[in-house]
């Protein structure tokens, strides 16, 4: 019922094009009723009446040019080959008030004082005044008509391109999403792998612990971000998964401060950096070592560091993972965000997120 009193209402509302004819020649119009009842002593009966004719031939006039210019489609053409149309249909649109304007004086004259028929049709194509009036409004009608236009098909470019990029963000974010989630499930996999026949009772756990893991990753994927509460709730799920392998040989510290928990960050952005740090680094350590995570708030930034013993090896590219990870932050936050690798005294290696702080990163 709501629904369909809806649709009855905008079928009954005055478009804005009829009520900018209706007021645009009606105030118009006013000022000839002006001149008809000050300049040439109408009476007002016949002032009224001259009124209402006077909006309804412009009214006629620019609604048929109307029907002309959308049957013909002008409004969809360039401002130059709009032009080269519009001026010989100025002159004829005047032309034409002129005529109805000189056939309705004639009209009148006759109607009034009882005059012969020659003298009352002999005034309709004499060149006078009327048709400089007439070519004035023309202009005027016809130049409002077409900006309006033009401007809605600005705006409504503008909108499309709008979605386009959109769309085309999305596409690129879930397509860099495609590739960072088998690449999360496949180490993850290994590591399973490693353990089913030495400790098939821990090989259980770390499935239960995968599957946890996946469908969490999953269910936040959609929404392209995450809170940091959320996402630290996946790193410490892949860090017992991965002690189920590494045992004591992996240690995880964190420095995290409890204001942020609840900003938004890009998902799986943290679990990369210490998925990276454990492969690259604490793999590579036959005494293993730890992961220092640590999140603080800087200026108008959340800065999130990942510190781990290792190396960067010189003239090797960075990961798939990496890759995607400074692609997602430079589209996400629009280049306000970054990401850098650096290595340290002590064979440290630092992996570092700086994201801007927004009020609508926050959990609502």
């Amino acid at each position: 019922m709501d629904m369909n009193n809806k649709i009855n209402k905008s079928r009954t509302k005055m478009s804005l094009y009829w009520q900018c004819q209706l007021i645009g020649w009606g105030l118009v119009s006013l000022f000839w009723l002006y001149i008809a009842l000050v300049r040439d002593n109408f009476q007002i009966s016949h002032a009224i009446i001259n009124y209402f004719f006077d909006i309804a031939i412009c009214i006629a006039i620019t609604h048929a040019y109307r029907n002309l210019a959308i049957q013909r489609k002008w409004n969809q053409l360039g401002i130059k080959n709009l032009i080269w149309k519009l001026i010989p249909v100025l002159l004829l649109l005047s032309v034409l008030f002129m005529l109805l304007m000189n056939l309705k004086m004639s009209a009148y004259i006759y109607l009034v004082n009882s005059e012969s028929d020659l003298l009352v049709w002999n005034p309709i194509f004499a060149w006078n005044p009327v048709l400089i009036t007439g070519l004035r409004h023309m202009a005027i009608w016809l130049l409002a008509y077409h900006l309006y236009h033009y401007y809605q098909k600005e705006v409504d470019t503008t909108r499309k391109n709008a979605q386009l990029s959109i769309i085309a963000k999305q596409a690129q974010l879930d397509n860099l999403s495609a590739q960072l989630n088998p690449h999360f499930l496949f180490n993850s996999l290994n590591s399973i792998k490693s353990l089913v026949i030495e400790n098939p009772n821990v090989a259980r756990r770390a499935i239960d612990l995968l599957s946890d893991l996946l469908r969490s990753s999953l269910y936040e994927k959609d929404k392209g971000l995450i809170t940091i509460k959320n996402e630290l709730a996946l790193v410490y799920d892949y860090i017992e998964l991965e002690k189920m392998r590494f045992e004591e040989r992996l240690q995880l510290k964190t420095n995290i401060d409890d204001h942020l928990v609840n900003y938004k960050i890009p998902t799986l952005s943290i679990q990369l950096l210490v998925e990276n740090a454990i492969k690259h680094g604490i793999d590579l350590k036959v005494g293993g070592g730890i992961v220092f995570l640590k999140i603080e708030k800087k200026d108008a930034y959340i800065r999130i560091k990942v510190e781990n013993p290792g190396i960067i090896k010189k003239n090797k590219s960075v990961g798939l993972g990496l890759k995607n990870l400074k692609k997602r932050l430079e589209i996400q936050y629009k280049s306000k965000a970054s990401f850098s690798l650096t290595a340290k005294e002590n064979d440290c290696v630092v992996a570092e997120i700086i994201i801007p702080m927004n009020i609508d990163d926050e959990k609502i």
